[in-house]
């Protein structure tokens, strides 16, 4: 599997999301975990206005990006269905465990120098590491 590094597009992106966890966390006090506000959002708790509308925003980020620039998202799907399903379904074990997502500790816990924060995404990416290595060079890829 080959992988590209875009860096002026990571910097853009990495910057809309700083931007995003400061605009949410001065406007309303929350932190910018992307499960949490989903769950709050599933759930109809009471604030759940923003929630959606952060959702709506996270979703047509790549529509506006066709729009604007008429260049679509490339998404590479190399992997089968139940291995992304099962994928889905280890994040989801691992948030609960875990007291939430990577952009909840590792985008507004590191920034907010959280301990907590910084081992959970240590942990996360350890993980990671861990999982490609054993995906890609022990069972040869998918």
């Amino acid at each position: 599997m080959d992988t590209s590094f875009t860096p002026l597009e990571a910097l853009l992106g990495g910057s809309l999301i700083g931007l995003a966890a400061v605009a949410l966390m001065a406007l309303h006090g929350r932190v910018a975990g992307m499960t949490g506000i989903l769950t709050g959002a599933l759930l109809l708790k009471a604030d759940w206005n923003w929630r959606a509308a952060f959702l709506a925003g996270a979703v047509a980020a790549p529509l506006i990006l066709l729009l604007l620039t008429g260049t679509p998202l490339h998404l590479q799907d190399e992997l089968p269905s139940w291995a992304l399903i099962a994928g889905g379904l280890l994040v989801g074990l691992g948030v609960s465990f875990g007291g939430g997502c990577t952009s909840g500790h590792g985008v507004c816990g590191i920034a907010r120098l959280s301990k907590r924060s910084i081992v959970a995404t240590l942990t996360f990416m350890a993980a990671t590491f861990i999982t490609v290595f054993v995906v890609r060079h022990v069972f040869g890829g998918f």
